[in-house]
C-alpha cells in the first residue's frame, strides 16, 4: 500500500466473515479487503486483500460457507489476523473509512480482531456509511438498500461476497448515486418528475410518522444518534467549499466539538437532524415497535426502583391470546407494507394480528446483555422455560415465517425461535427481548413490569435506569405473566422471529 505517511486517501474496505451458529459466539474475519480511493479523482491509487485464518476452523459453518463462499479449506494456508494486523492498521488509521454498512458491521469486527490479539486498533478521521447515507440522500429507490439491490438497480451485476470486489462495487455505487443526484439537482423540475424520491424529497421519521425537509448537512443543535458514538466522534475535511461540493465527500459522517462541520447558511435556523431517534419513542409508546427500531438501546445510567399502584394504562387495543386461545391451521403468515415502501413479514391468527400472553413463566436465565447495538449499547433479553403448547405455536410460526421468507427471496440464515440445546431437548427455552428507548441524555424500558403480591398488583417504576436493578426482578427461578409480540426480523443475512416483551408481571 502507499506510504503511511499519506493520510488523505480514502480507505473503503470490507470483512468476510464466519456467521455465529449459536448465541454469543462472536464473528470471526476470514477475508480482509481494502483499496485506496483519491478523494479528488476517486482513482484506485492502490489495493489490498486476503484470506484469513481464524483461531478456530470450526467456526467455519455451511452458512457461512454458502453465504461468501469461503471454506476452511481456503483459509487452511492464510495468514492469522495477527500476522496482517500491522499492514491493517497501516492501511486503515488515520483515513477517511468508507464501506456499506461499516458503522454496524465492518468496523466493529475490526475493532474486535485487534483487541483479540490486544493490540489497539485503529482510528479514523471521516467515515462514509454508504448504507445509513444513501438511504437518507438516495431514498429508497433500490429497495432494501443493499449492496447487491444497489448493483442491481444500477446494472453493475451479482454481488460476489468477496472483499476486493465487494469494496470496488461499493466505490461503483457511490459514483453512480452521486451522478444522479448532481443530475437531478441540475434539472430537479424534469429530472426528478417521474423519480421515486426527489432530491428534495420529505421524509418520515419511524417516529411520529410526520414529515420532515430532508437536509444534507449536520447541524449545532442536539446532536444526531449516530454523532454520539464515542467511535465515530472524527475530524472532517476542513474545506467546506471542498466537501459541499465533492461527490462523495459530501456523504462524509463529521465530527463533534471543535471540529464540527456546520453547512447551513449564516443565521439560519439549525437544520434538523436527519438521525435524531428520539421520535422513536413515540412509535414505541403506541404499541408498535419493530425489530428494527430495538438497536436504539443504552445502559449509559443507572436507576432507582420504585413502585405505583397499577392503572388500566396497558395497551387493551392489543388483542392478546394464551396458547389455548390459537388454533395452529389459523396461523398465516403475509407479506404486509413496511416502512419507506418496503414489505416485512407479518404473522396473524384468523386473518388479525395478534400478539401472546403466557402464564406462570419461569425464568431460566437472567438478563443479559451480551448482545449490542451499533453503539455498543446492550440490548436487554432474558430467557424463559417454554410450554409445549407454547413451543407448537412458536414452531408453526418459525416454519411459516421461514416459507415465506424463502418465497420472497431471502438468503439468510433462519434463526429458530424456539431453543433447543443438545442434550436439553426436553427442556425448549425462549429469548424475550426488552426494548429500550434512548431519549437524548435518557433511556427508559419500553417494556410495562409490574410486580404481583397475594392482595395487589403494583406498577414498578424506572426513575433511573440500572441493569443490575433489573437483573434482580427477573432473577433466575422468578415466575411471571409474560405478554409478548412476535416480529419477524431480516438483517445482516440472519433471519427469524424476535419476541418482544410488551408487559411483565412479576410473581413476588
Amino acid at each position: 500500500m502507499m506510504s503511511s505517511q499519506d493520510r488523505s486517501e480514502i480507505a473503503f474496505f470490507d470483512v468476510e466473515t464466519t456467521i455465529p451458529a449459536r448465541t454469543g459466539q462472536k464473528h470471526a474475519i476470514l477475508e480482509f479487503g481494502s483499496i485506496l480511493v483519491c478523494p479528488r479523482t476517486l482513482v484506485e491509487l492502490d489495493n489490498y486483500s486476503t484470506l484469513v485464518k481464524p483461531s478456530d476452523v470450526s467456526l467455519i459453518s455451511l452458512s457461512s460457507v454458502r453465504c461468501n463462499g469461503i471454506s476452511g479449506k481456503d483459509v487452511a494456508s492464510a495468514p492469522t489476523f495477527a500476522q496482517i494486523a500491522d499492514r491493517v492498521f497501516d492501511i486503515l488509521d488515520g483515513r477517511i473509512w468508507a464501506g456499506h454498512n461499516i458503522n454496524r458491521f465492518d468496523c466493529p469486527r475490526i475493532r474486535e480482531a485487534f483487541q483479540e490479539i490486544n493490540r489497539p486498533a485503529p482510528e479514523p478521521k471521516g467515515t462514509i456509511d454508504s448504507l445509513t447515507l444513501l438511504t437518507q440522500k438516495f431514498g429508497r429507490r433500490a429497495g432494501d438498500m443493499k449492496m447487491a439491490s444497489l448493483a442491481t438497480y444500477f446494472g453493475l451485476g451479482d454481488q460476489s461476497h468477496r472483499s476486493l470486489d465487494d469494496v470496488r462495487m461499493n466505490l461503483e455505487v457511490l459514483k453512480y448515486c452521486a451522478t444522479v443526484l448532481f443530475l437531478e439537482s441540475s434539472l430537479p423540475d424534469v429530472l426528478t418528475a417521474n423519480s421515486w424520491v426527489s432530491p428534495n424529497a420529505i421524509t418520515r421519521s419511524r417516529g411520529n410518522r410526520k414529515a420532515s425537509p430532508e437536509v444534507t448537512g449536520s447541524n449545532n443543535g442536539t446532536p444526531s444518534s449516530s454523532s454520539l458514538v464515542k467511535d465515530h466522534q472524527v475530524t472532517p475535511p476542513q474545506n467546506n467549499s471542498f466537501v459541499d461540493n465533492h461527490p462523495i465527500l459530501s456523504l462524509m459522517t463529521p465530527g463533534l466539538g471543535d471540529c464540527e462541520l456546520n453547512l447551513a447558511e449564516p443565521g439560519s435556523e439549525p437544520a434538523p437532524d436527519p438521525f435524531n431517534m428520539s421520535p422513536l419513542s413515540n412509535l414505541v409508546e403506541g404499541g408498535c415497535i419493530r425489530p428494527d427500531d430495538t438497536i436504539m438501546e443504552t445502559s449509559s445510567e443507572s436507576l432507582n426502583l420504585s413502585t405505583a399502584n397499577s392503572s388500566n394504562t396497558f395497551r387493551d387495543c392489543i388483542d392478546f391470546l394464551k396458547p389455548d386461545e390459537i388454533s395452529v391451521p389459523s396461523i398465516t403468515v403475509v407479506l404486509a407494507p413496511g416502512f419507506n415502501g418496503l414489505h416485512k413479514l407479518q404473522i396473524l391468527h384468523k386473518n388479525s394480528v395478534f400478539h401472546v400472553c403466557c402464564n406462570h413463566m419461569k425464568v431460566r436465565f437472567g438478563i443479559s446483555t451480551k448482545f449490542v447495538d451499533y453503539a455498543g449499547r446492550p440490548r436487554l433479553s432474558f430467557v424463559l422455560d417454554a410450554s409445549p403448547d407454547l413451543c407448537q405455536i412458536l414452531d408453526a410460526c418459525d416454519n411459516l415465517a421461514q416459507k415465506r421468507s424463502l418465497d420472497s427471496g431471502s438468503s439468510s440464515d433462519w434463526r429458530p425461535v424456539v431453543a433447543r440445546k443438545a442434550g436439553f431437548v426436553n427442556s425448549p427455552t425462549i429469548r424475550l427481548h426488552i426494548p429500550t428507548v434512548w431519549d437524548g441524555n435518557n433511556a427508559r424500558l419500553s417494556t410495562e413490569i409490574y410486580q404481583k403480591e397475594s392482595s395487589s398488583t403494583q406498577r414498578v417504576v424506572f426513575s433511573r435506569y440500572d441493569i443490575a436493578e433489573l437483573d434482580a426482578l427477573l432473577a433466575p427461578g422468578t415466575f411471571m405473566d409474560v405478554y409478548f409480540s412476535l416480529d419477524p426480523y431480516d438483517y445482516q443475512q440472519n433471519a427469524g422471529i424476535r419476541l418482544v416483551a410488551k408487559k411483565l408481571v412479576v410473581h413476588s
